[in-house]
């Protein structure tokens, strides 16, 4: 930025030298009818302006890398800050927020900070000027110097309103992306529904308060432009004038026309970046305090302890829900909801009093041994091998073994090149229940001390679900696993079921036992399979005779 200014006012002091040597080459050239001053003002004249294309070049080309380092640092920023929140972003700001800071606001920052290069070289370009015309009138110079008093008082209010409206406008526009990004994510879900046309009129509305604000911004973005043009046009005109008259009198010279005609036309420039300048930094000032507010948001503390140093006893004194170490336990409820707050206390995703070993988790580093498997994790494109895999680095067995274990050889064998398939971002070109079961296939792959899954089999058929239910034990054996999940298949295999009601354990016992004795277990697990769908093993003894 400092090579940036002092390249600025080199160029912009240089716009000053031709109309002095334009004048020079007039009066001591042309007018006495000397060739040989003429052509050595005249060489002069050229020198002077190669040089100036050349600063204007390095001026450009240092303003364009201000620019993107810039946008760059800022955008590493946020990046950065995303990740120290970690799982609590969600909760602290929309994807659609997150979204438009990446891609306008960190850009509109950067530009302002183009404004150092021409705009200190305009406030030394606009003294040079007033300098140079103070030998030749200092009516001119006075005139001179009045103008940026002027365009202030008539541009200063209007940048004032642009903030104001550009404030409402980017805050608009950011809830406005926010609705985006969750129609997006859950179309499927609003086809499914018949809600897409609902939601879509509601986008529509909101889309025309948010053009409402929009054309508010534009009508005074759009006389802060005309003003920019139309102004330094009007003072150049009022200095020309006066000049004009001045020469007619006789009171300066014919090249100090010329002289003053050429300033006046070289204040247009740093005239015009004083507008551009006050636009950019009005419209950053809005940027720069949304990415100012993301980075102020609170990170949770810093893990203190590594936890037990073996397999211990993970615990929700919320809902009194245990993952006892070698044992498969499964977490049935009603409300999804409930299931998903209970594994996000468990994972320390969010505030939590888990205890792990009798050490509350928030104060741990649990993520390389405690593993939340979302159904809705997100697949990274790559060969299946490596998404299996993800952080880790390939194993064919290792692999092979996790896919069988997740009931998905079936996958490697439908695709062209096996493992080595590549799979489209978020599994485009997989169904749902493949999906679903490579995500399984790479919890599993991880082989974590204690596994967290939410609702692994909820997109496969009977068939398959029966066949992950019957490898998932032994897949696990002697670590910690709890599956949320209301399958019977599922249920019937784990060693262990805690029956949650209104986010709390109501019972715990075996499948067949809480089949046995609560009414409401019974119902759940029914009512997610129809009694058709169980095992005659797995049905109530009422139900059996």
């Amino acid at each position: 930025m400092a090579t940036g200014a002092l390249l600025g006012s080199l160029w912009m002091v240089g716009l000053t030298l031709p109309p002095y040597l334009l004048s020079q080459a007039i009066d001591r050239g042309l007018q006495r009818r000397d060739p040989a001053a003429l052509a050595a003002w005249v060489a002069v004249l050229f020198a002077v302006g190669a040089v100036n294309a050349l600063l204007a070049i390095l001026r450009h080309r240092t303003m364009t890398k201000i620019r993107l380092d810039g946008g760059f640092r800022t955008v590493r920023a946020v990046i950065a800050h995303a990740t120290r929140l970690g799982a609590a972003l969600p909760r602290r700001i929309g994807a659609g927020e997150i979204v438009t800071i990446g891609i306008a606001d960190v850009w509109v920052l950067a530009q302002a900070l183009t404004v150092t290069g021409p705009g200190l070289g305009a406030v030394i370009a606009y003294v040079v000027v007033a300098v140079l015309l103070l030998e030749i009138s200092p009516l001119l110079a006075v005139v001179v110097l009045a103008g940026v008093p002027v365009l202030a008082v008539v541009v200063g209010p209007m940048l004032g309103r642009l903030q104001r409206a550009g404030a409402r406008y980017r805050e608009r526009q950011g809830a406005l992306a926010d609705r985006l990004v969750d129609i997006i994510g859950g179309l499927r879900v609003l086809n499914g529904l018949g809600g897409k046309d609902g939601y879509a009129c509601r986008y529509r509305h909101e889309s025309r308060a948010v053009a409402e604000v929009g054309y508010r911004v534009g009508a005074v973005t759009s006389w802060i432009q005309a003003l920019g043009v139309g102004l330094p046009a009007i003072f150049l005109a009022v200095v020309i004038w006066l000049a004009a008259r001045m020469a007619a009198r006789g009171d300066i010279t014919v090249g100090e026309l010329v002289a003053v005609w050429g300033y006046a036309a070289v204040l247009v420039v740093p005239v015009a970046f004083f507008i551009e300048g006050g636009f950019d930094i009005s419209r950053a000032l809005v940027a720069g305090r949304r990415v100012i507010d993301f980075l102020r948001l609170p990170v949770d503390p810093p893990p203190r302890g590594q936890g037990p140093d073996g397999p211990a006893v993970l615990r929700d004194p919320d809902s009194g829900v245990v993952v006892i170490p070698g044992r498969l336990v499964a977490l049935a409820t009603a409300r999804p909801a409930d299931a998903a707050a209970v594994v996000d206390r468990l994972g320390r995703y969010g505030p939590t009093a888990v205890t792990w070993g009798g050490t509350r988790v928030d104060g741990l580093a649990v993520r390389d041994r405690i593993l939340v498997a979302d159904n809705e994790a997100y697949l990274f494109t790559g060969a299946l091998g490596e998404v299996v895999a993800g952080r880790s680095e390939p194993d064919d067995a290792a692999v092979a073994r996790a896919l069988a274990a997740a009931a998905a050889c079936d996958i490697v064998d439908g695709l062209p090149d096996g493992t080595a398939s590549v799979i489209d971002t978020q599994g485009r070109n997989l169904s749902g229940g493949q999906r679903q079961r490579v995500r399984l296939a790479r919890a599993l792959y991880a082989d974590p001390e204690i596994l967290l899954a939410v609702e692994p089999t909820s997109a496969v058929d009977a068939h398959t679900e029966a066949a992950i239910a019957e490898r998932l034990p032994a897949a696990r054996a002697g670590r910690a696993t709890l599956v949320a999940t209301t399958s019977p298949a599922m249920l019937d295999r784990a060693d262990i079921v805690h029956y949650v009601v209104g986010g709390r354990l109501a019972a715990t016992g075996t499948h067949r036992a809480l089949l046995d004795t609560e009414p409401g277990y019974r119902a759940l697990v029914t009512r997610a399979a129809g009694e058709a769908a169980l095992p005659e093993a797995a049905l109530p003894e009422a139900a059996r005779r």
